[in-house]
């Protein structure tokens, strides 16, 4: 089976493995995406992902989504390590995957300074692990969220997703009558990937942060409420969805709510800032939308997403990896 683990294996996981230092201002913990040390005047911020699917755009996506962690916890990623398992050695792959790394870390200002790279002939197709680092003098952790705050998303739900089915299942999208002018902007939409505009126009004032990826916006919800204690209280008519990522949603018959999110940064702010934080995204040209509150926890072992008055602890699978299976 694709995906993450369940939360309590995870927390099991998490449990059983690490060493402490002082130097540790956030750790492993589920809900949080990156580790945050502490150097002194500043703190360093660490996160590392894979990528494993999404063929046609393995190295934009990789290089993105580990650095949108960075931008998520506060910070501006620096550098970056990737890992690359091969299935073969053709040399196409090869050259296709270093000029998407090479050209993504460009456009983000990021240097890559190591890594790895091997055949696996038991893959299928390519592996990538990435490693981002980056400081800052203000971490923002998902946990840092607090009853009373205003919920924001920006851009819109599954942008991922979006570029991902446009590209990777044209054809599905043809065979189900979508249009190729919507295809064609629907994979336009890994151009808005980065979520690094959106985290510099509202770190100052956001108490909590998280890059919804896997499993899409209920997930990224989902594990925002656990990180910090509180129930994540959300209208699903609230929750943007652009016109093409509902066309290729439905034509694959997938929640935009539970397919890759990456491309929209979940930011949780002080009631009385959510008005200046759209503003402050709307003056970067980037849509920000209030889509719930913050609330002490109806039960307090667990904080929860609570969508249309449904209490959900696990986002479940992100509904696209069937489609790979």
């Amino acid at each position: 089976m694709i995906g993450k683990l369940d939360p309590e294996t995870l927390r099991t996981i998490v449990d059983r493995t690490g060493a402490s230092n002082p130097a540790l201002v956030t750790g492993a913990a589920y809900g949080e995406d990156a580790a945050a040390i502490d150097l002194g005047e500043e703190t360093l911020v660490v996160s590392s992902d894979p990528i494993s699917l999404a063929a046609e755009a393995a190295g934009t996506l990789g290089v993105n989504v580990a650095c949108n962690d960075i931008a998520a916890a506060g910070a501006d990623p620096e550098f970056l390590t990737n890992v690359v398992f091969l299935p073969d050695e053709d040399p196409e792959t090869v050259a296709t995957l270093t000029d998407q790394l090479d050209t993504a870390a460009d456009e983000l200002g990021v240097t890559i300074v190591g890594g790895h790279t091997e055949y696996v002939p038991a893959l299928s197709r390519p592996l990538l692990s990435l490693t981002a680092f980056g400081r800052t003098d203000r971490h923002v952790p998902t946990g840092g969220a607090e009853p009373g705050d205003k919920l924001l998303l920006t851009k819109g739900a599954a942008i991922e997703a979006t570029g991902i089915i446009a590209t990777d299942f044209a054809e599905d999208l043809r065979a189900a009558s979508v249009d190729d002018a919507t295809i064609e902007r629907a994979a336009g939409f890994f151009d808005e990937i980065s979520i690094l505009e959106d985290s510099r126009a509202i770190r100052e004032i956001a108490t909590g942060m998280h890059d919804p990826t896997e499993g899409g916006v209920v997930t990224g919800l989902v594990e925002l409420a656990a990180a910090a204690g509180v129930d994540a209280v959300v209208d699903r008519a609230a929750v943007p969805v652009r016109s093409e990522t509902a066309a290729v949603c439905e034509a694959m018959g997938v929640d935009p709510l539970r397919v890759f999110g990456s491309g929209a940064l979940l930011a949780a702010v002080p009631a009385g800032e959510a008005e200046a934080a759209r503003s402050r995204l709307a003056d970067r040209g980037i849509e920000g939308a209030v889509i719930g509150e913050l609330t002490a926890p109806a039960d307090p072992q667990q904080g929860a997403l609570v969508l249309d008055g449904e209490r959900i602890v696990d986002g479940g699978r992100d509904e696209l990896y069937p489609f790979w299976e």
